[in-house]
């Protein structure tokens, strides 16, 4: 807790900010990340946890949008190509390309010969990066993924695009601490109940979430990064902009893997729109719905249940149908869709790209960022950049590059390091990967450091919670430098426990007290019966405050918007789907 404590002291004292976020998920992460590496001096906060709304709540999914295709919005579909290509590049390890085996059902819209054309062309709009498009027939498809009931099919392609190795939320939180190694003041569980400019200067009023103590933080340039919450906060701050937000509801259900293949199952559900089953080390993502709702704080309710297992069900061939008792854990949250002011609010959503949009009043020194794709976080970065230097702010190293693993010689010098050890030896034989392999995929250069501590006591390369891939190392590492606040950050968005992992499972490991021992000193046992208090098992389904996830009948009703947000301690965040 040192690190944020610290970090809060230097909010309430530092003179003036060049700039300060509000909004710790990807958006805000990555303008923190591209603001403090150029030299900008950069605050950043979120109400909850970093990346703890829409960020935690995603398919995992790099892709450069194919199903923009159908709208014709080619200079989209391009971009995002790219932008895919750009993150595979930089972050090999984390952003990997990944295989989509796409079934055509009897009756769909187009012609299996005419989505395989389209694939060509997609691939082609990323500048071939990827693996050609195949054409399997349904025959290669009963052989390669027997799961798949293509008794309904006419058939089948195969294209690429990518997905995160490891966990969004993580993947967000890495930008983040990728911000306060540049010299950013960052903190979770802060809120902004306000701000007002005088004289150039934003005066913006904050509050210690955990503590309830209140403060003020002066900056020259203020930027709403709340995703979901961002139109709230305008309306907090008075400002008028060219865009607001729609927002839909997406949910995924996890469970055991259905196929032992690295490759993801696209299918198209009963309305005609991509559906997945997406591997997950030993577990497969499903979903997601698109469902309109006004509610940031949505809740998964047991209509979005059945239709994700109807919708799966229905197209494998499983011995046995899934059903509520195979659910692992569930995912549900919203998707801020950016749309014009003058109009737009009354499309159909499920026509809405994930597009972000940037409005700015520069003379006022505020920015605002809607909607936005985990796919385009490098160009959100650096659009913002260049947006708080037009305001006047001196951006000090602007060719300093913000993002990306840590270049050859380090990631060698690990590797070396790590075989010198047998590093290796000491993976459990359950994991999915080789420990070197994970170390430098979660913590690239950092990741000595850990090696080091294994050299020291190798207990520290021990799983510390059973049925995890995580050793005592990395929690040690995460309560040094990870600012876990409560254990639902350490279980569900520094690593992906809560995940993979049943809620009893998690509860009765022996090791998960002596992690929150690490993790929270003498607050070790409050924090572990806060998590479990406020994550309690309905209807076989851990419940799940952070989603605002419940059984039907806990969903919140629409009045109780407003207080649900502070009671539930959201965080401001942004889009990551």
């Amino acid at each position: 807790m040192q690190l944020r404590e610290s970090n809060i002291e230097r909010l309430a004292s530092e003179d003036v900010y060049d700039a300060l976020i509000v909004g710790g998920g990807i958006n805000g992460a990555v303008s923190a990340a591209a603001l403090s590496g150029k030299g900008v001096k950069t605050a950043l906060i979120d109400q909850g946890d970093f990346a703890g709304m829409t960020s935690m709540w995603s398919s995992n999914l790099i892709w450069g949008g194919i199903k923009y295709m159908e709208s014709y919005d080619f200079k989209l579909v391009r971009e995002l190509c790219v932008s895919r290509n750009h993150l595979i590049k930089h972050y090999p390890s984390t952003v990997q390309e990944i295989r989509f085996l796409t079934t055509i059902t009897k009756g769909f819209r187009w012609h299996p010969l005419v989505l395989w054309a389209g694939t060509w062309l997609y691939w082609f709009f990323g500048n071939c990066f990827t693996k050609i498009p195949r054409l399997p027939s349904l025959k290669q498809v009963n052989k390669e993924e027997p799961v798949i009931d293509t008794r309904p099919a006419v058939g089948c392609f195969e294209y690429s695009d990518a997905y995160l190795h490891d966990n969004d939320a993580r993947f967000v939180f890495n930008f983040v601490r990728l911000a306060m190694n540049s010299g950013c003041a960052a903190a979770n569980y802060v809120e902004s109940t306000g701000a007002t400019r005088e004289n150039g200067i934003w005066t913006v009023q904050l509050r210690d979430v955990m503590t309830g103590r209140e403060f003020t933080a002066k900056t020259r340039t203020l930027i709403n990064a709340c995703g979901p919450l961002a139109d709230q906060y305008n309306q907090s701050t008075d400002k008028k902009t060219e865009h607001s937000h729609v927002l839909s509801k997406g949910v995924h259900l996890i469970v055991d893997r259905l196929t032992p293949n690295k490759r993801v199952l696209a299918f198209f559900d009963e309305d005609g729109r991509l559906f997945f089953a997406i591997p997950m080390g030993n577990r497969t993502c499903i979903g997601t719905t698109d469902t309109r709702t006004d509610d940031p704080h949505a809740a998964i309710t047991d209509e979005d249940i059945d239709f994700v297992l109807d919708n799966i069900n229905a197209r494998l061939a499983l011995d046995k149908p899934l059903d509520r008792d195979d659910i692992i854990a569930t995912r549900c949250g919203v998707r801020p869709l950016a749309v014009e002011n003058s109009g737009g609010q009354d499309r159909d959503f499920l026509q809405l790209s994930r597009k972000h949009e940037i409005d700015s009043d520069i003379e006022q020194g505020y920015i605002s960022i809607f909607g936005g794709k985990l796919t385009d976080c490098v160009n959100v970065g650096n659009e913002i950049t260049d947006l708080v230097k037009r305001m006047g702010i001196e951006v000090r190293y602007p060719k300093y590059r913000w993002y990306g693993e840590p270049v050859d010689s380090v990631r060698d010098e690990f590797f070396h390091q790590a075989r010198l050890m047998n590093l290796d030896g000491y993976t459990d034989p359950a994991s999915s990967e080789p420990l070197s392999t994970r170390l430098w995929r979660r913590y690239a250069g950092h990741a000595i450091g850990i090696l080091e501590n294994i050299r020291e006591d190798p207990r520290q390369a021990e799983i510390l919670i059973e049925g995890t891939e995580y050793i005592r190392a990395e929690v040690r590492q995460a309560a040094r430098r990870e600012m876990i606040t409560k254990l639902e950050d350490f279980l569900r968005r520094r690593s992906k426990i809560s995940l993979v992992s049943r809620q009893e499972t998690i509860k009765n490991s022996a090791g998960l007290l002596e992690a929150c021992e690490i993790l929270f000193g003498d607050d070790a046992r409050m924090r572990f019966d806060e998590y479990f208090r406020e994550h309690p098992v309905v209807n076989g389904i851990a419940k799940d405050p952070s989603s605002g996830q419940a059984a039907a009948d806990d969903a919140p009703d629409a009045t109780d918007a407003a207080n649900a947000a502070r009671e539930r301690e959201h965080g401001f965040e942004t889009l990551n789907w």
